[in-house]
């Protein structure tokens, strides 16, 4: 089969035998997969990674002898495999297992490739309603819908989501079903245009105004979502959020951080991560077309030419681009 690797800061695109799954594992056959921004730090030495990337994706599974009924159905895939015996995984916590391995990212060989082998648990089957492109999306929404289940949203919650790449245009969309105010913050009319919509406002940021002035025209928020990518993108929400108020980071960088602690403490701020989230939830949104995730994909190239998708998504302000083994 055709997989790519990472390793060194360098991409190779190999032929290796298809993998045989294990115990409890299945071997899914990779339909579509989609590259994030965390796969482009991954390239760049984040997680100190070597392996086949990839985690976002919609397969196809082609054996799994602990769940027979999988078999031929449309899948994607929960990304923490836990050790299944610690207290976490015991309490379904997998994702904060100390000893997950994680698809593409810790660990484990990912979707950038023809085939692939998951544990069968972390399987849920695609509806059939939705559309293969649409799947793809499942991992990266749930992620975005995530902020909602770890913190109270009510319909007045004012937030304000920094960032209009593809997490943050997800995260906007995605809590818009749940606060009536919310603001997506970026630098790219094009893409605030995708939220406004989706009936999103946006504000359009000049990068070289203070954060004082912004602060001035917007006021201070209830919760301000980093989903900027970048590592001073946390400074700017703590600077945007309200006494008592929240602060969201969705940002993985492979670059440190320095957090001005000092607003934190005097403004008693809570600031926390959110990483994964709800797959069923995700999937949910899609079928019922609560959320437009068409608009986010840039482009569409077969994995053979995944060197070219690569520098695609590595361009500043790309959007989502995918990688196919079938026609869609």
């Amino acid at each position: 089969m055709i997989a790519v690797r990472f390793e060194n800061k360098t991409i190779s695109l190999l032929d290796l035998p298809v993998p045989e799954p294990g115990d409890g594992e299945a071997l899914v056959r990779v339909v579509m997969a989609g590259i994030c921004a965390t796969d482009v730090e991954i390239f760049h030495g984040y997680a100190g990674f070597a392996g086949v990337p990839g985690h976002e994706f919609i397969g196809i599974v082609e054996s799994c002898p602990s769940r027979p009924e999988f078999v031929g159905s449309r899948v994607v895939a929960d990304i923490n495999c836990g050790c299944g015996r610690c207290r976490a995984c015991l309490r379904e916590d997998a994702r904060h297992c100390p000893d997950r391995k994680v698809i593409g990212i810790r660990g484990r060989d990912g979707v950038f490739a023809e085939y692939c082998v998951i544990p069968a648990r972390n399987l849920h089957r695609v509806p059939k309603t939705v559309e293969t492109i649409d799947a793809v999306f499942a991992e990266p929404l749930a992620a975005a819908l995530e902020i909602p289940q770890q913190w109270h949203v009510t319909g007045s919650t004012r937030i304000a989501v920094l960032g209009d790449g593809k997490l943050g245009l997800l995260a906007a969309i995605g809590l818009n079903h749940f606060s009536g105010r919310v603001l997506l913050i970026g630098r790219h009319s094009g893409k605030l245009a995708i939220a406004e919509k989706q009936g999103i406002p946006t504000f359009l940021i000049d990068p070289d105004i203070p954060v004082e002035t912004v602060r001035h025209q917007l006021g201070r928020f209830d919760m301000t979502v980093d989903a900027t990518g970048n590592p001073d993108g946390v400074n700017m929400a703590i600077s945007l959020t309200r006494p008592r108020g929240t602060v969201v980071v969705k940002t993985t960088t492979r670059e440190m951080t320095t957090i001005d602690l000092a607003e934190i403490t005097v403004n008693e701020l809570r600031l926390a991560g959110s990483r994964c989230g709800d797959l069923p939830l995700a999937l949910r949104f899609l079928e019922n077309r609560w959320i437009d995730v068409k608009p986010l994909v840039e482009a569409v190239y077969p994995l053979s030419r995944f060197d070219a998708a690569f520098s695609h998504a590595m361009r500043k302000g790309s959007l989502k681009v995918l990688i196919s083994n079938d026609q869609v």
